[in-house]
């Protein structure tokens, strides 16, 4: 009888092991996608926002944590590919674990898992990106493809994926 008490706690309770998202995370324009994002991840690093990385954008590491293709279509110039499932772990190579490190993906969730292992590696000031691409074109910055060239297309995982990235900013590619 105990023990169905606590499940039926844990249940009233909502999500176990989430936490709520934090009053001053960073802003995104739009509402539902703030839902979306705030919904999607555990707030277990650290968020930064977009405006703030483009201001001290040469002055951090950025890592890509979407799949290789997702990065081929277009990333925030100067950002190094890393991966998600499998990391490409040469990428760090030369990045000192005290320096400050950005990671994002599509909307934050990828980054967030993919930063959380950094620090559980030793990085000790790592954030993610809150809102990752999507909300950098969101706000109108700029990707750039694989030669360097700026580009409008921008990978958005699948097409349910593509109805957070405003259509006024990319060519959305799946």
């Amino acid at each position: 009888m105990r023990l169905f008490s606590i499940i039926i706690g844990v249940l009233m309770l909502g999500r176990p092991g989430c936490t709520q998202p934090p009053a001053d995370r960073p802003h995104v324009g739009s509402p539902e996608f703030d839902e979306k994002i705030s919904s999607m991840l555990s707030f277990s690093v650290p968020t930064i926002g977009v405006q703030e990385v483009r201001d001290i954008q040469d002055e951090v590491h950025i890592f890509d944590a979407r799949n290789r293709e997702e990065y081929n279509v277009s990333h925030i110039k100067g950002s190094r590919f890393l991966g998600y499932k499998d990391l490409e772990e040469q990428a760090l190579d030369g990045v000192p674990k005290d320096s400050k490190v950005v990671l994002y993906c599509s909307i934050g969730y990828r980054s967030e898992k993919v930063a959380e292992q950094l620090r559980e590696r030793g990085y000790t000031n790592v954030y993610n990106l809150y809102g990752s691409i999507f909300e950098w074109v969101n706000q109108g910055l700029p990707v750039v493809d694989t030669t360097g060239e700026q580009t409008k297309k921008v990978h958005t995982y699948n097409s349910r994926w593509s109805k957070w990235l405003d259509k006024k900013q990319a060519e959305k590619v799946w």
